[in-house]
């Protein structure tokens, strides 16, 4: 089995790593655009940009920066476009994999939450960047006609569907008598 590269990788060699200095740019091409768009199940994703700078901090290499993307999502209730604006700060930790715990089980903190391990010479920002807008994006998307729909369709919203939504409608209707 081949491992496939991903849609956007922008590979930074380790030993090149010290050379960047200040804030870096990583932009997508259209193509790429649209690969990401097909991966992550998106109608669009028009436009993508990370500005990045890198430190070495205890051992790792840490990225920090910031995201911007113009995204849309189907709604999932209606399948109608839901627009997005993505913007958001990162920081993400590389860590040689010959770190990574071996125990079945970690305990995570905060700061662990971000960590990715890796093997050889290189890191792959762009396939950071990648997995950081996936994050960002908005689960599960409604557009606005959403609730309407839903109604239309039978559907019961949580308030409907509660257990004490069927104990509330049966102590009006004693009432109601």
């Amino acid at each position: 089995m081949t491992e496939q590269s991903p849609e956007f990788s922008r590979i930074v060699k380790l030993d090149q790593a010290g050379k960047l200095s200040g804030e870096q740019t990583v932009k997508p091409t259209e193509e790429e655009r649209l690969a990401l768009a097909r991966r992550f199940g998106l109608l669009s994703l028009d436009d993508m940009e990370a500005r990045y700078s890198l430190a070495e901090e205890n051992g790792a290499l840490t990225a920090r920066g910031s995201l911007r993307a113009t995204l849309s999502q189907s709604c999932i209730a209606t399948g109608e476009p839901v627009p997005e604006e993505v913007d958001t700060s990162f920081a993400v930790r590389f860590v040689p994999s010959s770190a990574e715990p071996s125990d079945d089980e970690i305990e995570l903190d905060d700061d662990d939450c971000d960590t990715i391990f890796y093997a050889g010479e290189s890191i792959d920002i762009g396939e950071a960047v990648a997995e950081t807008l996936a994050l960002a994006m908005t689960p599960y998307p409604r557009s606005p006609n959403a609730d309407a729909y839903l109604k239309k369709m039978g559907v019961m919203s949580e308030e409907q569907a509660s257990p004490f939504a069927a104990l509330l409608a049966l102590k009006d209707s004693k009432k109601a008598k």
